[in-house]
């Protein structure tokens, strides 16, 4: 008998651990991907390895992850009404490591970030969001080249529709 229970706890044990690694609807949670030569926006089908700024990618619980070449298309994608596909992961690059003019690597959870709105450096499509995984980042950030930082949360649709908002600059 005290064998049986011993294998039931064990049979327990493996099966809490398996979950750890699961997200939403049970599936295995995401982990970012590192864009190629040939990886195109989801929105505009630009090349995301030809333009400055940081990059998104989100990740659904089917089908294959959608990319980003600017954090504005990601956010447009992830608050807009009408989308109901399930999230397994969302991520953007760390700027506080990340050239602006070539990001590559230093992937973070998107919804753990700081977004800088309003700086004078330009994405892909002009006017972004900086991300950084440390509010002391995206601070400096600030001072250096001027916007304002937000959390994940604190971001609204109406501040990144692509057709106004966080768009509207008479400089350009």
């Amino acid at each position: 008998m005290r064998h049986r229970a011993t294998r039931s706890a064990i049979a327990a044990a493996i099966a809490a651990i398996g979950l750890l690694g699961c997200g939403e609807g049970g599936k295995t949670a995401a982990t970012p991907l590192e864009p190629t030569r040939e990886t195109s926006c989801a929105l505009d089908g630009m090349v995301l390895l030809d333009y400055p700024g940081p990059k998104a990618q989100i990740h659904y619980d089917q089908g294959g992850p959608d990319f980003f070449c600017d954090t504005l298309e990601m956010f447009v994608i992830y608050l807009r009404p009408e989308q109901k596909r399930r999230v397994t992961g969302i991520f953007t690059q760390d700027m506080g490591k990340a050239d602006w003019k070539e990001p590559r690597g230093h992937w973070i959870d998107a919804r753990s970030a700081f977004y800088v709105a309003g700086s004078r450096l330009a994405g892909s499509m002009g006017p972004t969001m900086a991300s950084f995984a440390r509010q002391e980042d995206a601070e400096a950030f600030v001072r250096r080249h001027g916007g304002k930082v937000y959390r994940f949360a604190e971001v609204t649709y109406e501040m990144v529709r692509l057709d106004g908002g966080v768009l509207r600059d008479e400089r350009m």
